[in-house]
């Protein structure tokens, strides 16, 4: 995969930040450098590895969801919350 200043135009929209013209071609080199070391990973062999693993046995353990109900902790949480109406967090809209 080639790493161009298309490429970099989409990752900054995609991500929402500008990006210095003075900082492409070091933040092209760096892209271009953990794409390929990505790439290498095509070339080990897998294929008698399941698709996926867990580390602990018996799977994930799960847990009861239950309601706390601590009204103080949940009012300094909404106090402290930069935008919030009728208990609920108001965040800016990031689908367009």
């Amino acid at each position: 995969m080639t790493i161009d200043d298309k490429t970099i135009d989409k990752l900054a929209k995609l991500s929402s930040l500008e990006i210095d013209e003075s900082k492409r071609e070091h933040l092209r080199s760096d892209l271009a450098d953990i794409v390929s070391f990505v790439e290498n990973l095509n070339e080990i062999d897998v294929s008698g590895v399941d698709a996926t693993f867990t580390t602990i046995s018996g799977g994930q353990p799960m847990r009861e969801d239950v309601v706390d109900g601590n009204e103080a902790l949940a009012k300094h949480i909404m106090d402290h919350a930069p935008k919030t109406a009728d208990n609920y967090f108001i965040v800016p809209q990031i689908i367009e």
